[in-house]
């Protein structure tokens, strides 16, 4: 399994974030749903993930609550609020950008058009 802890290390929060877009969830359904949604490509140690929940309530982007389950160990809910959702929008938009600017960048996208109009001329 691939892990590009370097590259997801900025992106724990955005990720967290996104999937609580579709509703309230908790640590371990967070971390299957990532894993199963990137092929088994990203896997969020749970350390970096609860570290994640932790900035992330402080940062009042979420909120989170203990639930009430009937058999089992309690879960604690993480709940995406206002700010969260304004943040992970703005982040998304940022994120969208900055991607096809490095992919250009690796590509050499921009060499080569520039190749292309030295030749024309």
């Amino acid at each position: 399994m691939l892990q590009y802890s370097d590259i997801l290390r900025g992106l724990t929060d955005s990720l967290i974030l996104a999937q609580l877009e579709y509703g309230d969830s908790y640590g371990y359904e967070i971390s299957k749903t990532i894993l199963k949604e990137s092929d088994g490509s990203i896997e969020l140690k749970e350390a970096s993930l609860y570290t994640s929940f932790r900035r992330l309530e402080e940062a009042g982007y979420i909120t989170s609550y203990w639930g009430d389950e009937n058999s089992g160990a309690r879960r604690r809910y993480y709940t995406l609020n206002d700010e969260g959702k304004v943040f992970i929008t703005e982040n998304k938009e940022d994120w969208k950008k900055i991607s096809k600017q490095i992919s250009d960048l690796l590509s050499g996208k921009k060499k080569k058009e520039k190749n292309k109009d030295e030749y024309k001329n």
